[in-house]
């Protein structure tokens, strides 16, 4: 009897425009509109969104971006946003044919290490109502809603997790 090993979840920093993390953002940034808007994006749309939000941010000193491989594919990736005495989750996003394998659980453990690394205390994140799969993820994780603490467009849900 064979049996194939099923592909490992790794997850490395990297700069947001490293061409693997640039295309997973755009990738993020695509469903987010598609959802969004209920419709396939319009030529320019995504574009206008990443210039909206851009990601440069998410590289030291004030933050820091995972991607998450799956196997040897760039499969997800998250950010985090240093604040005094936390970290702002932000870009949570697995690839949809990845989608179900843990890479979701992946990528939060590997937040919160380094969070807890950097001398965090805390994760907070704020999301939309419309996704609730990633809700659904941050409260099997022990992310719990709390009041809103951002006034961001598209912030209607905040989450917070004290880390041991």
């Amino acid at each position: 009897m064979t049996t194939t090993a099923r592909p490992t979840w790794v997850t490395t920093a990297a700069p947001p425009d490293r061409p693997d993390a640039a295309l997973l953002l755009r990738d993020y940034m695509t469903e987010m509109v598609v959802r969004y808007l209920r419709r396939p994006a319009l030529p320019g749309e995504v574009d206008a969104a990443l210039a909206e939000m851009p990601n440069d941010d998410l590289t030291a000193p004030s933050g820091l971006l995972l991607l998450a491989h799956h196997g040897r594919d760039p499969a997800g990736c998250a950010g985090l946003r240093w604040q005094p005495g936390w970290a702002e989750l932000t870009r949570v996003f697995v690839r949809p044919h990845h989608r179900g394998a843990g890479g979701g659980a992946a990528l939060l453990a590997a937040v919160e290490e380094r969070t807890r690394a950097a001398g965090a205390d805390r994760i907070r994140l704020d999301t939309r109502h419309d996704l609730v799969e990633a809700r659904a993820l941050y409260a099997r994780h022990g992310y719990r809603e709390i009041p809103a603490y951002s006034q961001g467009p598209y912030a209607e849900h905040w989450f917070e997790k004290r880390l041991p």
